[in-house]
């Protein structure tokens, strides 16, 4: 090119003209920095400037001030453009090595993507707006169990089970020209016919050049979720039905908002409209006055796994319920929850108390009974016991009314002041009055008030030693000796009474009382009616008889 352009010049420089020479060599000068670049060029532009001087220069015999200016015009022109296509080549491979790192980029995402798609723990397919699956991944392969060439064959509702179908149609038909997402549960049939249940997503993109507006489904198996969350659904319903069999109501208790909520069946044993929640202070309005403060002191404390209590509940219309609260605390998270259930107990708190009435009932009359089956053998000892003074019956007859009256008197205190505390010192006096004047009886201990039925009990007892000790012991000879004591255990007060009875002389039977009902009542044949731990020592020259009375028993 450079030899032509060369030889162009000097021809045009001899047939056409001094004048073109010069400016037929600008596309000779662009061809070459085309092909060769920056330096050829110039090279070039510099000795085509020299050969149109050189011609000029022969043919004319000098040169002129015009062929410098258009050798020098040459070479300004032929450098600016070889500056010009150097700066476009420049910036072309520039623009390619941006181009070309954006490819590479475009392919490590792809391939990323690709390995992605393909190691998924959920199923991946892309389809059409149809619905015809184009691409699926190895995890979709698995759960459906066809290869992936299968499912590029089936449309998205053939893996869809017939009753689902419709769903997923509704669900594809929702798709519109813009970025959307849908999703639905749905069973899905494998190869083998068998179904699963799944959570079906598909999203569509942007309809562009690439893409054409292509469907992205997403498919997890939830088969074993589902399964679990039907077993809890079941196991709540059994529960329910277990709670409502059982009259219970359910409760939590917020202790770091101090808010209270519950079933409509709790609310309805307190007495209050079902609520989602209420401030714990809004149950004082139900909560027994005397009851609310361990309520309130339960509830703010943090200390207890397990909550167990009773409190009573004013209703509306003024009956008083009980109502137990048991359950366990738990945290969760930065909360700390105590949950439990509800009851109402106050028929089942009736029914006991009428229980127990009907049993003291009981007891009270089998005592009566025995009480009154030993006053004869007393009222015989007693006839007895007395000697006909001077063969003056006036004289015995008074004698024997006077010790009747004070066994009456003892009997009446025993039947109808039962609630009434006494002296202990009294009881056992009153026991042993009518035999003071024909007996070696002794009394001695502290001043001891003995409260209400613990009163009633120890005088049966007493009277069950009496009638014992009448029928065979000290109180039915005349050479008896009755010794009645009681003193602390120890210095303190608050500790438990001995008390001990013992007769002194022959008996008439020595050997083991009877376990009848005297026996129950003085403890032989388990606890006794006061007191505890009871002894009971027997021979043929006296009896021992020995109980303690703890400090909730006795007053001082």
């Amino acid at each position: 090119m450079l030899a032509v352009s060369i030889i162009f010049v000097a021809t045009n420089t001899v047939n056409i003209g001094q004048d073109a020479a010069f400016i037929s060599s600008i596309p000779a000068i662009i061809v070459i920095v085309y092909l060769e670049g920056r330096g050829p060029t110039i090279a070039a532009t510099v000795l085509l400037a020299i050969v149109g001087l050189w011609t000029r220069e022969v043919v004319n015999g000098q040169l002129s001030v015009q062929d410098w200016t258009r050798a020098i015009f040459l070479l300004v022109s032929g450098g600016l453009i070889a500056i010009m296509f150097h700066r476009l080549r420049q910036d072309l491979r520039g623009a390619l090595e941006v181009a070309e790192a954006r490819l590479a980029a475009i392919d490590a995402t792809e391939s990323r993507y690709r390995w992605a798609f393909e190691r998924a723990a959920m199923g991946f397919a892309n389809a059409n707006r149809g619905g015809q699956l184009l691409q699926s991944n190895r995890r979709l392969c698995e759960m459906t169990g066809y290869r992936e060439e299968e499912l590029a064959q089936l449309p998205l509702e053939a893996l869809v089970y017939p009753d689902d179908q419709d769903a997923v149609r509704k669900l594809l038909r929702g798709l519109v020209d813009r970025a959307a997402s849908f999703g639905m549960e749905a069973r899905l049939l494998r190869k083998d016919g068998k179904t699963f249940w799944a959570r079906l997503t598909v999203s569509s993109s942007r309809p562009d050049e690439i893409s054409n507006g292509n469907v992205f489904v997403v498919v997890d198996d939830i088969s074993e979720r589902r399964e679990a969350r039907e077993a809890l659904l079941a196991q709540k319903e059994w529960i329910d039905l277990a709670l409502t069999a059982g009259r219970l109501g359910t409760w939590g208790i917020d202790l770091k908002d101090g808010t209270v909520t519950g079933s409509d069946k709790f609310w309805d044993i307190l007495d209050m409209p079902p609520a989602p929640s209420r401030r714990l202070r809004e149950l004082s309005s139900v909560v027994h006055p005397a009851d609310w403060p361990k309520l309130a002191a339960a509830a703010e404390s943090s200390s207890a796994a397990n909550y167990d209590m009773e409190i009573r509940v004013r209703r509306k219309d003024g009956h008083v319920r009980w109502i137990a609260l048991r359950g366990r605390q738990e945290n969760h998270g930065d909360r700390l929850l105590r949950i439990g259930v509800a009851a109402d107990l106050t028929e089942r708190r009736q029914t006991t108390l009428l229980r127990a009435a009907v049993k003291k009932g009981e007891r009270i009359m089998r005592e009566e009974r025995h009480r009154f089956s030993n006053l004869f053998p007393v009222v015989t000892a007693l006839v007895r016991m007395i000697n006909v003074p001077g063969n003056d019956v006036a004289r015995y007859k008074e004698m024997l009314i006077d010790r009747i009256r004070t066994l009456e008197t003892t009997h009446v205190l025993l039947s109808g002041h039962a609630n009434v505390s006494a002296m202990l010192h009294e009881l056992v006096a009153q026991e042993l009055q009518p035999f003071k004047d024909t007996r070696d009886i002794t009394i001695s201990g502290p001043a001891i008030v003995v409260p209400g039925g613990a009163a009633e009990s120890l005088a049966m007892v007493l009277h069950e030693l009496t009638t014992n000790s009448v029928k065979h012991g000290a109180l039915g000879v005349p050479q008896g000796r009755v010794e009645v004591k009681w003193e602390f255990a120890s210095e303190g007060a608050g500790d438990d009474v001995l008390f001990d009875w013992v007769e002194s002389g022959k008996r008439n039977n020595s050997r083991v009382a009877r376990h009848g009902f005297g026996s129950m009542i003085i403890g032989l044949d388990g606890a006794p009616l006061v007191g505890h731990s009871p002894k009971l020592q027997i021979s043929e020259h006296g009896l021992r008889y020995s109980l303690r009375l703890s400090r909730k028993e006795i007053e001082l």
